[in-house]
């Protein structure tokens, strides 16, 4: 190898690395696809639980997507959280007089409590189901959803089940942020058997927007009252059911689960911060080590992706650098474009949104820097909390 390729070749490992140890830990993943799409014999009563505040723009395509199921055993719940939109009436003609959705009226909010652990509670507390599942009121539900969960359950003796399904990514800033967030959570995690297989409370997680689990296990853990105060409710309530040895099973779902969880950029950075450094510090290993350098750790991912092309900015400008430097930054930056257009092949968008990929970075870094500064403070759907 000609000598002058070495050493940029090697400062550009954490550049190439990274992605491919992310690409090989992703491939592993298992998906409801694989689960039997048949009725199960003597099918538990499933409760849908849904905690809706102010969700009037989503809420009919939510509970019609539920109610086109074809698992025979369910009761649907939509818990009105103090809307003010109508989000209840809504839901109710969404619904066509279809017996199996009720609408119930949340009682006030509780110091000490988060909206949606106080709505999935209330929803919990009147459910009939054998199987409880909580899902958010932007997600969309295939017909075989529910059934080839169950059956997944089944299998699996799962307590807590978990789907990940697909992203709805609309608008541009959508295309170019939200593959950046969870390309940093799958980063962190891998994929499902990565989480599945550890033995390390730690490594649990779990996808809010769709949960199962098994009502008795759920109430001997102590529910939604047990993470009342967490922002990152789902990746708590995970840790809270495997630190109890109870069963905790993640698995992909993007033919029978899809959500749009932010419609805007306004909406995205709101909608990430709130997460990024105070839901983090459940995630972090390490302990009190892991929670001390977690500023620099949400930092770093943006900041690694922004250093090549800004050296080649500099070097464009007439800012002289090294010929290293700047072999170093023209090897790191193809490794990330790379990167960035596998992710986009990969998720059925126009690869050329990876030539963006340094300004969906910037975005990155301005939502985990103001949510830094933030701290442990959260704002979200008209309300203020702290984290705990």
């Amino acid at each position: 190898m000609n000598q002058s390729l070495i050493a940029p070749l090697l400062w550009s490992t954490p550049w190439i690395i990274p992605p491919l140890i992310t690409y090989i830990r992703l491939r592993h993943s298992r998906s409801l696809d694989d689960e039997s799409g048949s009725i199960p014999e003597n099918p538990p009563l499933v409760t849908v639980i849904v905690p809706a505040r102010n969700e009037a723009h989503n809420i009919a395509r939510c509970v019609t997507s539920i109610l086109s199921t074809n698992y025979p055993q369910l009761e649907v719940l939509v818990v009105d959280d103090s809307s003010s939109d109508g989000t209840a009436d809504i839901a109710r003609k969404a619904a066509a007089s279809d017996r199996r959705l009720r609408v119930v009226r949340n009682a006030p909010l509780p110091d000490g409590w988060f909206g949606k652990q106080w709505a999935c509670a209330t929803g919990a507390k009147v459910a009939h189901g054998e199987i409880l599942q909580f899902t958010d009121a932007d997600t969309v539900h295939a017909p075989d959803l529910v059934t080839r969960s169950v059956n997944a359950m089944r299998r699996t003796a799962a307590d807590l089940f978990s789907v990940a399904g697909r992203q709805e990514l609309g608008g541009f800033w959508e295309k170019l942020v939200q593959p950046q967030m969870f390309t940093v959570l799958s980063m962190r995690y891998g994929g499902t058997e990565s989480v599945n297989q550890s033995p390390r409370v730690g490594n649990k997680i779990a996808n809010g927007q769709c949960i199962f689990v098994r009502r008795t296990s759920y109430d001997a853990i102590g529910g939604h009252g047990s993470v009342r105060s967490s922002v990152a409710e789902d990746l708590l309530l995970a840790q809270r059911f495997f630190a109890a040895r109870k069963r905790v099973v993640l698995m992909l779902g993007v033919k029978q689960l899809s959500t749009r969880m932010y419609a805007s950029l306004s909406e995205i950075v709101t909608g990430w911060r709130k997460n990024a450094f105070a839901g983090g510090l459940d995630a972090v290993p390490f302990g009190k080590i892991g929670r001390s350098i977690l500023p620099l750790a949400l930092l770093l991912p943006p900041l690694l992706e922004l250093l090549p092309p800004l050296a080649l900015v500099l070097w464009a400008l007439g800012m002289g650098t090294a010929s290293n430097t700047i072999l170093w930054a023209l090897i790191s930056c193809a490794a990330t474009l790379l990167w960035w257009i596998v992710v986009y092949v990969t998720i059925g968008e126009n690869p050329l949104y990876a030539l963006a990929y340094p300004l969906g970075a910037l975005v990155l870094l301005y939502i985990f820097f103001t949510a830094v500064i933030r701290g442990r403070r959260v704002t979200w759907n008209g309300r203020t909390y702290i984290s705990q």
